[in-house]
């Protein structure tokens, strides 16, 4: 489906053109040409400076946090990294006719060339590729809106689904998904307000191994402890920022004790989930026999995040996170 806002443009231009033909002279330049309705631009802030959109119709993704978005308002993509999207947008993923741009880590961006986008969505994993884009695609608009280094995750991604909002006409269910994440943050608040004193851990789980996920600065939940003021069992210097979290042995977050853990699991949201050694971070987590005296695992206070979190990680993602924890810290609260 095209989008719906450029598609109507037109159809009012083709209108207004039509009705400048059937007029008088009077409606004619003096140099014999016809005045037509202006295409509407859509002017955007993003990541690099003002970005006016003019077309929509040939739209090209490679932002993680886009796809969902993306999908829910059913924008038909030409191109996207396919084997990126998350496994529950299954809409793309079995799409043939998105060209399939390959992975951050073997792009194929001819394949975006080839298919011609006058938009491309671009952003997370595909960031480091920019230039290499608007080189690539120079007839299209290039839009970013990644979370900046330095600014609230909250208002990050509510600029990044209503700036989407505004370009593919979809500023009300913008609205919506903004007022559903922020009262599901006020309740995450809220509820850890009344067990502030318990000591919270964030955990990675990749390849069967479990790693520290830091506050503030660590992949996902990093920025959780921030905006619901969360007190950590475990704080270190020089605290990793990228995926695979910090190299901090197991028995060193056992020993921090945490009253409740926050767990990503990493392989259940990309295609190692379909191997056949795949363990789920719950059945890691439990059945660890370094783990098993700590308070969160003997109490069973325990956060999985949604499994496609890792590919995904944007506003919806969030607000489900954010309703999870909150309906732990509230489970807490009654113990």
């Amino acid at each position: 489906m095209v989008n719906t806002r450029f598609k109507l443009i037109s159809v009012a231009t083709v209108a207004a053109l039509a009705l400048v033909g059937c007029s008088s002279t009077d409606d004619t330049s003096s140099d014999g040409a016809t005045t037509s309705a202006a295409a509407e631009v859509i002017t955007i802030e993003d990541n690099h400076g003002t970005q006016e959109i003019t077309s929509a119709d040939a739209v090209a993704a490679t932002d993680n946090r886009a796809f969902e978005l993306l999908d829910r308002w059913d924008v038909d993509l030409v191109a996207a990294p396919v084997t990126l999207v998350p496994f529950t947008v299954t809409s793309y993923k079995e799409d043939a006719n998105i060209a399939d741009m390959g992975s951050h880590r073997e792009p194929d961006l001819e394949a975006m060339a080839a298919a011609q986008p006058d938009l491309v969505i671009n952003g997370q994993r595909f960031a480091q590729y920019y230039d290499d884009i608007v080189t690539l695609a120079p007839g299209a608009t290039i839009v970013e809106l990644d979370p900046r280094d330095g600014e609230p995750l909250d208002q990050e991604l509510i600029r990044q689904v209503e700036s989407l909002g505004q370009i593919f006409g979809q500023e009300d269910d913008a609205a919506t998904l903004v007022d559903e994440f922020n009262e599901a943050l006020e309740r995450a608040k809220s509820a850890y307000a009344e067990i502030s004193d318990q000591s919270v851990m964030a955990v990675n789980v990749s390849g069967g191994n479990i790693n520290f996920i830091a506050p503030s600065v660590g992949r996902t939940y990093g920025p959780i402890f921030d905006l619901l003021e969360l007190t950590p069992a475990l704080e270190v210097e020089n605290s990793s920022t990228n995926h695979e979290g910090d190299d901090i042995n197991v028995e060193a977050i056992a020993q921090s004790n945490p009253d409740l853990i926050l767990v990503m699991d990493r392989d259940g949201g990309t295609t190692s989930r379909d191997e056949a050694e795949y363990t789920p971070a719950e059945q890691i987590i439990t059945q660890s026999e370094v783990m098993a005296n700590v308070t969160a695992i003997k109490e069973g206070k325990v956060y999985i995040a949604p499994a496609d979190t890792y590919t995904n990680e944007n506003i919806i993602t969030y607000t489900e996170i954010l309703n999870g924890l909150a309906d732990l810290f509230e489970e807490a609260a009654q113990d």
